[in-house]
């Protein structure tokens, strides 16, 4: 398709990740160069192999002279993407190739590659927010407790069987079944102190991902703050319980969840390190774990038309 416009579009770096989703999205690097082209825009493709770091990649770019890094791939590579982009002044653009993508359906970025590229280069940019948690940046939750102990069970059912959401839901309800250590914690929200003992906390920035599955806190996520929720400390078969609630859209607040919301978080716990899940990423920290929200952080790049359900209507 050639350019409607009649005009070049900001000089792009492509962060391709070749091994998001189920392999099977056809988006090469020569595909996609492609398509920038019929485009009338100039695109450089850098593919990441495994053990590839995203940060130097996106360094290397915005070195080049990119005005415009492109997160090909999952939530993970987008966030590691977004991260090493604020301060910088580079927009981000996304081409979804990920399993779920929350964020490019939270900011209604379409889910086709060659549609994708069409809001890259004839798109407009927006700011947007982000959160972090001990300076590492994150676009949909992070998390400390089971769901840190989810993902990596994940990841040995996706080696096993492939990526695929009945993959994914199966190790939830799988690390649920065999795993249960409640977290003692302190919790301080803009200044505000409890106390709780709870399987699982968990910090949303994705209005979007929260509405998907009938959860409350989404209009808290669109009015600038973080949506704070807190698993039940029960049984590890009532939180299985739990899980399918979820899974069928049925969770209520107060009797399935606690809701808390705020734009700044720190948790405290006895533990001297934790694994804290980031947009399906995990990594060890130490408390204590600060979460900022960082308002308007990066732009970025969506269709003229889009109505993103993650900011303010």
């Amino acid at each position: 398709m050639a350019n409607p416009k009649g005009r070049l579009g900001p000089d792009f770096a492509v962060i391709l990740n070749a091994d998001s989703g189920d392999g099977d999205h056809g988006a090469s690097p020569e595909a996609i160069e492609k398509l920038f082209n019929e485009r009338g825009c100039a695109a450089r493709i850098r593919p990441l192999r495994a053990g590839d770091n995203i940060a130097d990649a996106v360094s290397k770019a915005i070195a080049s002279g990119a005005k415009c890094v492109v997160a090909a791939g999952g939530d993970g590579t987008i966030c590691g993407t977004a991260g090493t982009l604020v301060g910088t002044g580079v927009e981000l653009g996304v081409i979804p190739l990920g399993t779920f993508n929350f964020f490019a359906r939270g900011f209604g970025i379409p889910q086709s590659v060659e549609e994708a590229v069409d809001a890259v280069c004839f798109g407009t940019s927006r700011p947007i927010n982000l959160g972090s948690v001990n300076g590492a940046v994150f676009l949909n939750n992070a998390s400390l407790g089971l769901y840190a102990s989810i993902l990596a069970r994940r990841e040995g059912i996706y080696r096993k069987w492939g990526r695929s959401r009945l993959a994914a839901y199966w190790s939830v309800l799988a690390t649920m079944a065999t795993v249960h250590r409640p977290l003692t914690m302190r919790i301080t929200i803009d200044g505000e102190v409890r106390r709780d003992k709870s399987p699982m906390i968990f910090v949303a920035t994705s209005a979007y991902q929260l509405d998907e599955f009938g959860i409350e806190g989404a209009d808290a996520i669109r009015s600038g703050e973080f949506a704070v929720l807190l698993a039940p400390n029960c049984g590890r078969f009532r939180l299985i319980g739990k899980a399918l609630l979820i899974a069928l859209r049925g969770v209520r607040e107060g009797r399935d969840f606690t809701l808390l919301t705020g734009k700044n978080v720190v948790v405290e716990t006895h533990r001297s390190s934790a694994l804290v899940a980031r947009d399906g990423e995990r990594e060890r920290m130490t408390p204590p774990f600060t979460f900022r929200l960082l308002e308007g952080a990066i732009e970025l790049r969506v269709p003229d038309s889009a109505k993103p359900r993650d900011t303010l209507p």
